[in-house]
């Protein structure tokens, strides 16, 4: 009886030794084309009737993405050079509520909007005589068009302020 279990035993180490893999195919999906080591083409074919194979041919999608935008705004009251600013608000309206109560924290009496922007970076360069505002995509933007219209009009133009508002990914 002990003979029998190591030829058993022996019999299936050399029979598991012969065995090739179905030419890399993943789960559900047999071999085709000529056999390996004979130079033709090869390839893997689903197997009829395999359910894993129609779960597998679709791979699964990636849940959409989801973003939050995001307000600013800002306003000024010129006769006594105070500026009222928001960031990162959830709505328009919100925005321009938090600048305007900005400004009247500062000491503005009559302050009055001037840019509201979503998403967006704000710049406002200051010059001898005037001012100018600018938003863009990115701040170095923002500050670049507001420079070059400042500029235009005054000299000794410098940042005065900048910010961004941009969107939070939450999904």
């Amino acid at each position: 009886m002990k003979d029998y279990r190591w030829l058993l035993f022996g019999l299936l180490l050399l029979l598991g030794s012969v065995a090739h893999a179905e030419g890399n195919c993943p789960p559900g999906y047999y071999p085709i084309g000529a056999p390996p080591g004979q130079g033709g083409p090869q390839g893997c074919a689903p197997i009829p009737g395999d359910n894993n194979t129609q779960q597998q041919a679709q791979p699964q999608q990636p849940p959409p993405q989801l973003w939050v935008d995001h307000w600013g705004a800002m306003v000024s009251d010129d006769s006594l050079g105070k500026l009222g600013v928001a960031v990162d608000r959830q709505d328009e309206a919100g925005a321009w509520q938090t600048a305007e109560e900005d400004c009247h924290a500062k000491g503005g009496l009559n302050c009055t909007r001037l840019i509201s922007y979503r998403n967006q970076c704000i710049a406002l360069v200051a010059g001898e005589k005037t001012y100018s505002f600018s938003a863009a995509l990115t701040a170095i933007d923002a500050i670049q068009q507001a420079t070059k219209k400042c500029t235009a009009s005054t000299t000794n133009c410098h940042v005065y302020y900048s910010a961004c508002s941009i969107p939070v990914r939450v999904q």
